[in-house]
């Protein structure tokens, strides 16, 4: 078989480090597989074979058949001569991938293409069938109707997988309404608290803390903010700065973005350093938050789901600061998860505690833009511990346009498993202790106290009163506790918490 497009492109220009997720190839019979990578690979027949071999025809084929990877293509720009970019948009410009060429290379940071299109039909950069996408804004020069999501400073791409769709169709709002017609509201609030709790306590756990309780109610207020400001304001570096001083040690408390290069990592026995994550380095960080920022005015009726993938993830492999970026890559979810009204004010989804149930899924998702770093970025580090990368300019691509379908596909299926597992758990675990409250006050009208501490004991013990705990008791008969535990077992009979 004969490789074809991106595969072509890879192989002739010598392009490392990538992993396509779409492979084309020419063949004698047309099909398509799934490698065990997920990569989709596709044999064309041969009439679909370029006339010319060379980096421009192939770059026009991939863009026509293979996924788009803006990151990629900024790669070819640079390893192809200017003149042969140029020679091929002028053969044929009012073409339409001839004009889509020229409007990529301008957009992923090059110099401007003198062009003269005459007049012929706008076209869509990207297929709305195949890619989530922005609002349109017409450029004129180039008769491209540009709908991608984000702007040259930050743009993600994500494609329309089968799963995607079927997540991005399952109505969020509609099965919060469900529940909340199935129990009252006074469950609904209290179970919204201790989801607060929960949130704070699984996302500090995600990144293996255990802060002191103060901070540990100060997240929990912040998580109560979340939609309270605009967009433009809750992503500004002032109020992102506040954020972060109120979830860290006052000690690691920083007064702006990064002006130095981090990195996640650990320290090994011989004191080395394994880098799991190289951070954009400190020039990138502003106009990378200006990019996120730029993204609620291309996304405005972009799916929900799909803008906070984008902007919280987009946040986390910017790291603008020093300590607190993952809890603040989490709040950001709520945020605009409340903004947009899918969840209702003072409701909380525990997206956190699924993370923490599925951390290799999401140690893999994230991997998929640091992998991919690691093997493209070139640094050192000094006996203190100090990065310097060495290749800036040729890495910046990858942290301005990373594909997060797979991110998108992971935060929907985590929100979804929140709204149909976490949060009806929770519900009916209280609704069941109301009941045994009533039941155990039924026995035995002691005070609220005892009978919260009496449920608490039997909970611990799976529905037994543990013989050291029986001294708190004294008052009561082995009958009576033995009818408690009776009605524990009968009011939590199959259900598994």
């Amino acid at each position: 078989m004969k490789k074809i497009g991106l595969t072509w492109l890879q192989e002739n220009l010598s392009i490392k480090g990538f992993r396509l997720t779409h492979e084309s190839y020419i063949g004698t019979t047309e099909k398509t597989e799934i490698s065990s990578s997920n990569t989709i690979i596709r044999t064309f027949k041969p009439k679909y074979n370029v006339k010319v071999d060379n980096p421009m025809s192939h770059l026009e084929f991939a863009l026509k058949y293979d996924d788009l990877n803006l990151a990629f293509i900024n790669e070819v720009f640079h390893l192809v001569d200017y003149k042969e970019i140029i020679n091929y948009i002028n053969a044929s410009p009012n073409r339409k991938h001839s004009r889509i060429i020229g409007f990529l290379y301008e957009f992923t940071g090059n110099k401007s293409i003198d062009i003269d299109v005459t007049n012929t039909n706008y076209e869509d950069l990207l297929d709305s069938s195949k890619y989530l996408t922005g609002s349109t804004t017409k450029i004129s020069k180039w008769k491209i109707n540009n709908n991608l999501l984000g702007t040259n400073e930050y743009c993600p791409i994500i494609r329309k997988t089968t799963e995607l769709n079927d997540l991005l169709n399952w109505n969020i709002q509609e099965e919060i309404e469900n529940l909340k017609h199935q129990y009252s509201s006074d469950i609904f609030k209290r179970a919204s608290y201790y989801l607060y709790k929960k949130e704070s306590k699984s996302s500090n756990e995600i990144e293996k803390e255990e802060p002191p309780q103060d901070r540990m109610d100060k997240f929990i207020a912040l998580l109560e903010e979340a939609g309270q400001k605009n967009f433009e304001e809750s992503l500004s570096e002032e109020e992102l700065v506040r954020m972060q001083n109120i979830i860290v040690d006052p000690r690691y408390a920083d007064n702006g973005f990064r002006d130095f290069q981090n990195y996640v990592g650990q320290t090994m026995r011989d004191y080395t350093q394994k880098v799991h994550y190289v951070c954009p380095p400190p020039q990138f960080v502003k106009s990378l938050m200006k990019g996120l920022i730029e993204l609620n005015k291309k996304n405005a009726s972009t799916p929900t789901i799909i803008k906070a993938t984008m902007v919280s993830f987009g946040y986390v492999y910017i790291h603008p600061f020093e300590d607190g970026n993952g809890r603040i890559h989490r709040f950001l979810i709520h945020d605009i998860l409340v903004r947009d009204g899918i969840v209702p004010n003072s409701t909380i989804l525990p997206v956190s505690a699924q993370i923490l149930a599925n951390m290799d899924e999401y140690d893999a998702t994230l991997e998929l833009l640091s992998k991919l770093i690691e093997r493209k970025v070139k640094y050192d580090i000094n006996d203190s511990g100090e990065m310097t990368v060495n290749n800036a300019t040729e890495i910046e691509a990858l942290y301005q346009f990373p594909d997060l379908t797979n991110h998108a596909v992971f935060l929907a299926r985590s929100i979804q498993s929140t709204i149909t597992t976490d949060i009806p758990k929770e519900l009916l675990f209280l609704q069941c202790y109301d009941e045994l409250k009533i039941n155990i006050q039924g026995i035995v009208d002691m005070p609220d106290n005892k009978v919260d501490r009496m449920i608490f004991f039997l909970h611990q013990n799976k529905g037994k009163l543990a013989s050291r705990k029986r001294k708190f008791y004294l008052e009561l008969n082995d009958e009576e506790i033995k009818e408690m535990e009776q009605a524990y077992a009968k009011t939590f009979e199959n259900i598994n918490f």
